[in-house]
């Protein structure tokens, strides 16, 4: 089975658990969550996601922003209708358009990134993008070892306000 196989199916099964489990209980309806999912190995990266969480790659001092979001605000962005300042701070931008268990059935987004010696794969949630900035993430990440930058990373989002929940898993070769 090939890792793409493996990371979509992983999602699909997720998706479907959730969907199934919001039809049992009139409190669920209607839930849903975002995903990143990566598997790492000492080459590639092979990524996995629907929402507006997010996968980085920090790469010769570079952070570059491997998927994208799922959104109106994206949808916005990509037709011209708003310019990239405007999305910041948008009313719709926590519509998403893509969810696991809203729907039967899920439609991820897979990439194949390189991963070379010293390069950095990061997977947020929203509750970090909202609350930090990519240059923000960069600086934090070059300003600290690799054991504590996860931490800063979440630290720094509550202090600019953290109402949503945030993670941060970071994977460096």
């Amino acid at each position: 089975i090939s890792l793409k196989s493996l990371l979509v199916s992983a999602v699909e099964s997720a998706n479907k658990f959730i969907y199934d489990l919001s039809l049992t209980n009139e409190d669920y309806q209607g839930m849903g969550t975002t995903v990143v999912a990566a598997i790492v190995t000492e080459s590639y990266a092979y990524i996995v996601h629907a929402g507006d969480s997010r996968a980085y790659k920090l790469s010769e001092g570079q952070l570059i922003q491997l998927t994208k979001d799922h959104s109106v605000v994206q949808n916005m962005l990509e037709n011209g209708e708003i310019t990239p300042e405007e999305a910041i701070d948008h009313p719709s931008k926590h519509i998403i358009t893509r969810a696991l268990g809203v729907d039967n059935e899920i439609r991820v987004d897979f990439c194949q990134e390189s991963f070379d010696d010293g390069d950095i794969i990061l997977l947020c949630s929203d509750g970090l993008t909202n609350f930090v900035t990519a240059e923000d993430i960069q600086k934090i990440i070059e300003e600290s070892k690799f054991f504590e930058f996860a931490d800063k990373l979440v630290n720094h989002a509550n202090q600019n306000g953290g109402a949503d929940n945030i993670t941060v898993v970071a994977v460096e070769n």
